[in-house]
């Protein structure tokens, strides 16, 4: 018996992949904002921070990215809520997973950018009276970020894709959407043969937007 295609039971629900579209961006926004306050963080106490303290930041870096993301998604969600007492729903769980996921990538990200800034700069703002948070913020940040642009883009389409990890605890975005309608109309190939194309083009319409700043404000050789 051969298999009949019937996409109108999935226009018939579109409604929850597109809401689920907006929750995975939602997701995604929320928690590459906060990874790139703790990478950032991060790098600037394992660059200028003692032996101990870069070690503890070598030690969170390496459990989280030597640690399937789909684990730490369990672990926060049914651990620290059984274990710490913690009350939070499903959402802000994975928003805290993710964000500490980013946060650790991005370390290394902006660690390498923070050593590639030029010295010569450097000693030139503390030449003309710059202090150490003045040199930070008007000479080294500037030119860090612009350094690991590129790398930042790849990391954010990433964790854009990873929010389809948050089906598996009942975050309604776009995969928990999917997984609803194929439960409820069988249409495993229509459903999925629909989101994939909706993650293409969306992150696809980042690394465009993102691929706009880098080529904005790329370091001119």
């Amino acid at each position: 018996m051969g298999y009949h295609y019937n996409y109108g039971l999935i226009w018939r629900h579109f409604d929850k992949l597109s809401s689920g579209l907006l929750l995975s961006l939602e997701l995604a926004l929320v928690s590459i904002g906060i990874g790139v306050v703790i990478g950032l963080c991060l790098a600037l106490v394992h660059t200028g921070g003692n032996r101990f303290a870069r070690v503890g930041v070598a030690a969170y870096v390496e459990f989280v990215r030597n640690v399937p993301l789909l684990l730490l998604v369990y672990l926060v969600f049914y651990g620290i809520l059984n274990i710490g007492g913690f009350a939070y729903d499903a959402t802000t769980s994975f928003i805290m997973t993710l964000s500490a996921y980013a946060g650790a990538q991005l370390v290394e990200v902006f660690r390498a950018g923070l050593a590639a800034v030029p010295q010569g700069l450097l000693d030139a703002g503390k030449a003309i009276g710059l202090t150490p948070v003045q040199r930070a913020i008007y000479v080294r940040f500037p030119i860090m970020f612009r350094i690991v642009l590129p790398a930042l883009s790849n990391a954010f389409v990433s964790l854009f894709k990873d929010t389809s990890l948050a089906a598996v605890i009942a975050v309604p975005e776009l995969t928990y959407g999917a997984q609803w309608i194929n439960f409820n109309t069988f249409r495993i190939v229509e459903v999925y043969s629909v989101v994939a194309p909706m993650y293409l083009v969306t992150g696809y319409g980042i690394l465009f937007v993102l691929r706009r700043f880098e080529r904005r404000f790329a370091l001119r050789r």
